[in-house]
């Protein structure tokens, strides 16, 4: 199926849904500029099976052809709903559910509190993160949480954050657990994040990653009942219990 780029913003459940069953090609000014297509699961031992359709109309990827940064930027301009742009493909983000806020907001509430009178300000989302691999590759990311370390140094003329977060928090769902495991993992490691929180409602586990010299230095995995602490901030912890509530 081949529509217009403005028939898909006016629409996109609509075409969410039968992406599910077909590949629906974009145009702006009669030129195809992306593919919109159910991505497939990778993680067959999180429940899935292989080759099922994943994200469950919560993340879809512009998959197949892949769309260029400027392609994102005019496809997403003027736009109200969320994106992100990794390695190429288009990520749609949809409402979270309930056990995800409630996690979010306790996590925001820990951390904005231990922050305050300190060097660094943590921020929630929606906010979007600019990180590069190199010149040729730029991505735009939604972070649930990030922990900043230098954003008065880094804002732009128009008041956006040009740096890399110090800790990043994502927050896991049925529909973007692939994409926070292994693409946003490697994006971050590979950029310059510090550390990286994953936090799985689904599992009522935490697992932390310490990055060092574009690799993992180390990662400790925590359950209900425990308490998981930061590896550089010293004093930063989480008791788990207060995150999971249900």
């Amino acid at each position: 199926m081949i529509v217009n780029s403005t028939e898909v913003q006016n629409n996109f459940g609509k075409y969410l849904m039968l992406a599910a069953q077909e590949d629906i090609i974009i145009t702006r000014n009669g030129r195809e500029i992306a593919r919109l297509s159910a991505l497939k699961d990778p993680l067959s031992d999180f429940g899935e099976t292989p080759g099922t359709v994943m994200e469950k109309a919560e993340a879809y990827g512009y998959g197949g052809r892949k769309a260029s940064y400027e392609e994102f930027l005019e496809l997403t301009k003027d736009n109200e709903e969320r994106y992100e742009y990794i390695d190429g493909e288009i990520y749609f983000l949809a409402s979270p559910k309930t056990a995800h806020q409630i996690a979010l907001t306790e996590l925001f509430v820990i951390f904005y509190n231990w922050f305050q009178g300190k060097d660094c300000t943590p921020l929630v989302a929606p906010y979007d993160i600019t990180l590069k691999r190199n010149a040729e590759n730029i991505n735009v990311v939604q972070p649930d949480i990030m922990v900043i370390c230098d954003l008065a140094e880094k804002l732009d003329k128009n008041d956006y954050y040009q740096g890399v977060p110090s800790l990043v928090v994502e927050i896991l769902s049925e529909g973007t657990r692939s994409k926070d495991l292994i693409k946003k993992l490697d994006l971050y490691m590979s950029c310059g994040v510090r550390e990286y929180w994953i936090v799985n409602p689904l599992n009522k586990e935490v697992t932390i990653y310490l990055f060092e010299d574009k690799d993992i230095r180390n990662h400790t995995t925590y359950r209900k009942h425990e308490t998981a602490p930061s590896y550089i901030f010293t004093g930063l912890s989480v008791e788990l219990d207060r995150i999971f509530k249900y």
